[in-house]
């Protein structure tokens, strides 16, 4: 497998572009803006140039690299001969629903489709096409280019080659793969989310601050950052819609999304995207400030 796309050129998608196009593989960047797609290059030369001050690749390698990316806005054209088509859009059910159909119909009927869904069904996402066998999840985690692991999501009918194919695959980009079952959630989400939601109650119910609650966990779980603040870097919203689809799928109430995360995701406070949620983001600085809305 040489050639791949990429559907989505945010945060998830670069990162996934990035790391294909560092080992070797030629990427088809995918979106439906131009100016998203140059901010995409953008943000990958500049985590390159980061890996240069680190001593981890040369200037050859980061040239090497963004010359494996081609950039379209035209999903037709830029799926054409792919093997893998890597689906990396807004974690949205209707959204992937409707990218997935329109791939089926477009790509050749022996190229994978993977999503790298945190959440969304597999195997619902593989119905809305005619060859469900070769639809899968992987699951990067951000930030792509330097966390290890890909959670591996079989949907119900994903074939064994296909699975094995990605497995495969996702050791040739230096990452570890960890193949689970399509249950909501699959296990990252399903056991960080209702910690983060458990800590967010913490602060809705008054049990102690945004700064108290992180440090506890920090220094006395050993986390390399507080549930408050790794909720920002994720987005609040991203964290809203993951609970909505625990608590839909499963039917506990210990998944249901606690009502101070739903006002300040309605309030268009969703961390560090926007600036604002349970740490300010928009200070210019590397200094960790409480939102004003927290402060004591």
């Amino acid at each position: 497998m040489k050639k791949i796309a990429v559907i989505g050129s945010g945060t998830m998608g670069n990162g996934i572009a990035h790391v294909f196009a560092q080992n070797g593989f030629s990427v088809s960047l995918i979106d439906l803006s131009e100016d998203a797609l140059q901010k995409a290059l953008a943000t990958i030369e500049k985590n390159l140039d980061r890996q240069i001050k680190k001593e981890l690749i040369s200037e050859k390698d980061k040239n090497n690299t963004l010359q494996n990316i081609t950039t379209y806005t035209d999903t037709k054209e830029g799926v054409k001969e792919v093997e893998l088509v890597v689906e990396a859009a807004t974690e949205n059910t209707d959204l992937k629903l409707k990218i997935f159909k329109d791939l089926d119909a477009i790509c050749d009927p022996n190229t994978i489709l993977a999503s790298n869904t945190s959440s969304i069904s597999i195997t619902k996402i593989a119905a809305s096409t005619s060859r469900s066998e070769k639809v899968i999840g992987m699951h990067f985690m951000n930030p792509v280019p330097v966390m290890k692991l890909v959670e591996v999501i079989r949907g119900y009918n994903t074939s064994d080659e296909t699975t094995s194919t990605v497995m495969e695959l996702s050791k040739t980009l230096g990452k570890v793969p960890v193949e689970v079952n399509d249950y909501p959630g699959f296990v990252a989400n399903r056991i960080l989310m209702p910690m983060i939601n458990e800590a967010i109650y913490s602060l809705f119910e008054g049990v102690a601050g945004v700064e108290e609650i992180d440090t506890v966990m920090k220094l006395g779980m050993a986390h390399p950052m507080g549930p408050l603040q790794l909720a920002d870097f994720i987005g609040l919203d991203v964290c809203l819609s993951i609970l909505n689809v625990l608590y839909e799928g499963l039917g506990n109430q210990k998944y249901a999304p606690c009502p101070l995360l739903v006002n300040m995701v309605q309030a268009g406070h969703k961390g560090v995207k926007t600036g604002n949620g349970f740490y300010s983001w928009s200070h210019g600085t590397k200094d960790l400030i409480v939102a004003d809305r927290f402060q004591k």
